[in-house]
């Protein structure tokens, strides 16, 4: 404990001066790759910009989290509640299951949350209770999902990783297993996983697990050239 404080006093005052790449703040710290750990751990970090970007794909430009996010002045419930705002903001409706499995938070807590803010409840079609922001756009029933593709690790794959609703159950063990926990790229037809995708000498291959209409088909085609242009 004592030696990660140690490293927590110095990171902060190398992170001080402004953000630095990973290589850098072991060289300057004089600890192995393993000791890094360390510094997230004691000192509260984050990956800045420009990291992680088309340009550079590495995410190693570190600099002290109250620089970028501000003190910590907030309680943890408030710190919950604007969690559960958020994901509901981004992928509600949702059950409180569903809201439970992204944020990792008990039921009892999750209810006691979700009392306190002002939330808008639905139905689902099987009477299932859902919860969503108020102001939240909700289109018609039948509004048809464009053609959409997904790459590795995205947010709104991820979050349905274990339901249905995005991702059917039978394609699952073809998109996230031992070997590709992150997942691969993807495409949604209506709104639903319908097959992977992948760059390839400056263009998007695609392919369908089971067969797809023309006008589909077509469709498909046509975003994957967009995307490859925008990757390109």
């Amino acid at each position: 404990e004592e030696r990660l404080r140690t490293i927590d006093t110095r990171s902060r005052a190398l992170l001080a001066n402004g953000p630095k790449r990973k290589k850098v703040i072991l060289e300057s710290l004089s600890i192995p790759s393993t000791d890094f750990a360390g510094v997230g751990l004691w000192t509260l970090v984050v990956r800045v910009p420009p990291s992680g970007t088309w340009e550079n794909r590495r995410a190693d430009l570190y600099g002290l989290a109250e620089d970028w996010v501000g003190p910590c002045t907030v309680t943890a419930d408030e710190g919950r509640a604007l969690l559960i705002r958020r994901y509901l903001a981004a992928f509600g409706p949702a059950s409180r299951a569903d809201i439970a499995s992204f944020t990792g938070l008990p039921p009892k807590m999750l209810d006691a949350v979700t009392a306190r803010l002002p939330l808008r409840a639905f139905r689902s079609e099987r009477d299932d209770a859902l919860l969503d922001v108020r102001g939240a756009p909700l289109p018609p029933p039948d509004t048809r999902a464009p053609v959409r593709f997904l790459p590795t690790f995205d947010a709104t794959l991820l979050v349905h990783a274990r339901r249905t609703q995005i991702l059917p159950e039978r394609y699952r063990s073809l998109i996230f297993s031992t070997k590709t926990p992150h997942s691969i790229g993807t495409f949604l037809v209506d709104g639903h996983v319908a097959g992977t995708w992948r760059s390839e000498g400056g263009a998007v291959v695609t392919s369908s697990f089971e067969p797809l209409p023309r006008t589909v088909r077509r469709e498909v085609e046509q975003e994957a050239t967009a995307l490859a242009a925008f990757i390109s």
